[in-house]
């Protein structure tokens, strides 16, 4: 999907690992995500993903993902191929989306597929809107932002069914503060990258 897409239409996405990075040698072994319609939620994915190692005791405790449960599990490249499916075309959410996306474009390497779609990253674009905020984790913006949720953290459609709500929040914020209705998902890839202090006069003048 273009970058000129709404932004309201977006899988909305999170990953649980087995590290911090692709390159080292980490993998994926969750994935959670939430297909928003015209910011509606309109389809979940969830899988566990076997890495082919154990995992260590930190990541079990960290994710509540146990060796045994991935032991049951589908290879990454399935579940990988499946999720390929459920993404299509759309433009794609992450919380701190860098990493998403490394992990991401690493397993969709593994099994030979590109990503069609744009990314943004709700955590630098809430730096942007909500720059009272505590800070800037997920945690803390649920909070910020009175978003309902069951306090389950670290799990991947956990994390993605909040991100999602977040997402929300900030084209709310956009539509009351600066009267953007329905602003295309290019605009929020520009908000990301202005400077806090330029955020209000650029959305000041577009609205």
């Amino acid at each position: 999907m273009t970058a000129q897409a709404p932004a309201n239409t977006v899988v909305v996405l999170d990953f649980e690992t087995t590290g911090l990075s692709p390159t080292q040698g980490d993998r994926a072994i969750e994935i959670g995500a939430v297909l928003l319609e015209n910011g509606q939620a309109t389809a979940r994915f969830q899988e566990l993903m076997n890495p082919g190692f154990r995992i260590s005791s930190f990541i079990e405790d960290y994710t509540g993902i146990t060796n045994a449960m991935l032991q049951e599990a589908a290879p990454c490249d399935e579940v990988m191929e499946r999720f390929y499916q459920f993404v299509g075309q759309h433009n794609m959410v992450a919380h701190n989306a860098s990493f998403d996306q490394r992990f991401l474009e690493a397993e969709f390497d593994q099994i030979g597929r590109r990503l069609n779609g744009d990314f943004a990253c709700s955590m630098l674009l809430s730096r942007r809107l909500f720059q009272d905020a505590p800070n800037h984790k997920l945690g803390s913006l649920v909070a910020y932002n009175n978003i309902d949720n069951d306090g389950v953290f670290h799990r991947a459609l956990a994390d993605s069914e909040m991100t999602a709500k977040l997402w929300l929040c900030l084209l709310e914020q956009l539509e009351q503060h600066y009267s953007l209705i329905n602003p295309s998902f290019a605009l929020m890839q520009q908000i990301s990258r202005k400077s806090k202090a330029n955020v209000a006069s650029f959305l000041h003048k577009i609205a």
